[in-house]
């Protein structure tokens, strides 16, 4: 194959074979954009280096260094000097934090202990310079325990309540969470009462005539003392007339329909004995001393 010979200038030389690329001839060869090109020769003349040349800057920047480092050093050697008084200071912190805590403990039981004599003091008094009438003011203000036949009902809460959210109940103002409610068991208490009761507890807490039933968020209170489902409620009393006379009552009926709409499951049987506590503790609201007359006792 023949090849184009390349064609001659006015001159007598050849034309470039690149002629007709000049604007891509001046990239290649001009790669750096002038303005970097002055930037960098000027770098050069001033020194490869980007430290300082005169002697007064090159002394500033050993001051400086030199204070640097000594700040380094000097803040790292307090810190380690600082860190045992520290370390010591914060051990004897706990140190007091288990030391009251452990006095807290020791006085609470001092302080049940007391409780349990006093109370225990109390229901002997009771029981022997209460006259004739003694054993009867004892039960009726829960100082003995007591058995006897009666009714064991069980109310539980409704199977998988959560207790979050819910409508409110058809003219009762609860929660309609299948949870029961702080007024749920004082019906069910009061209704057991005006059934015949004589004697009652709920979860092994004795009730006394200043018991009372309240709420703390979803826990149900006895006396201040929080209880768990399910709800265990002894009753004293005739069983067979005691579970009819509570299960037709207006309580029993109130119980029913919370069982019917709400789930709450509830179970009351017969017992030929039940055994129930006496109450934690007695508050003696006033007293006076009995008057002795001859031959007799008030």
């Amino acid at each position: 194959m023949s090849q184009q010979q390349p064609v001659e200038k006015a001159g007598g030389r050849p034309a470039r074979p690149d002629a007709s690329m000049s604007l891509l001839n001046n990239v290649m060869e001009h790669s750096l954009d002038d303005g970097y090109a002055e930037a960098a020769a000027r770098r050069g003349e001033e020194g490869r280096s980007g430290l300082p040349r005169t002697l007064r800057a090159k002394l500033g920047l050993a001051f400086g260094l030199v204070l640097a480092a000594l700040v380094v050093t000097l803040g790292a050697a307090q810190a380690q000097v600082a860190a045992p008084t520290v370390a010591k200071e914060r051990q004897e912190l706990i140190d007091r934090v288990e030391d009251g805590t452990r006095e807290a403990d020791e006085l609470q039981r001092q302080l049940a202990t007391l409780r349990e004599s006093v109370a225990r003091m109390q229901r002997e008094a009771l029981r022997h310079e209460g006259g004739d009438s003694g054993e009867l003011v004892a039960l009726l203000a829960a100082a003995t325990p007591v058995q006897g036949p009666g009714v064991k009902l069980v109310v539980d809460d409704a199977k998988g309540s959560g207790g979050d959210g819910g409508g409110p109940r058809e003219s009762s103002g609860f929660a309609d969470t299948g949870r029961l409610r702080d007024r749920d068991l004082q019906r069910v208490v009061n209704g057991l009462w005006e059934s015949g009761a004589e004697a009652i507890s709920v979860n092994d807490q004795r009730l006394t005539a200043l018991s009372a039933i309240r709420a703390a968020g979803d826990a149900i209170l006895v006396d201040n003392k929080p209880l768990v489902p399910p709800y265990t409620v002894l009753a004293v009393g005739d069983g067979r007339n005691l579970s009819t006379t509570f299960q037709d009552s207006a309580d029993g009926q109130y119980l029913h329909v919370l069982q019917e709409n709400y789930g709450i499951r509830t179970s009351i049987s017969v017992q030929d004995e039940v055994r129930l506590p006496a109450a934690p503790s007695l508050n003696v609201r006033s007293a006076e001393p009995l008057e002795r007359g001859k031959g007799s006792t008030r």
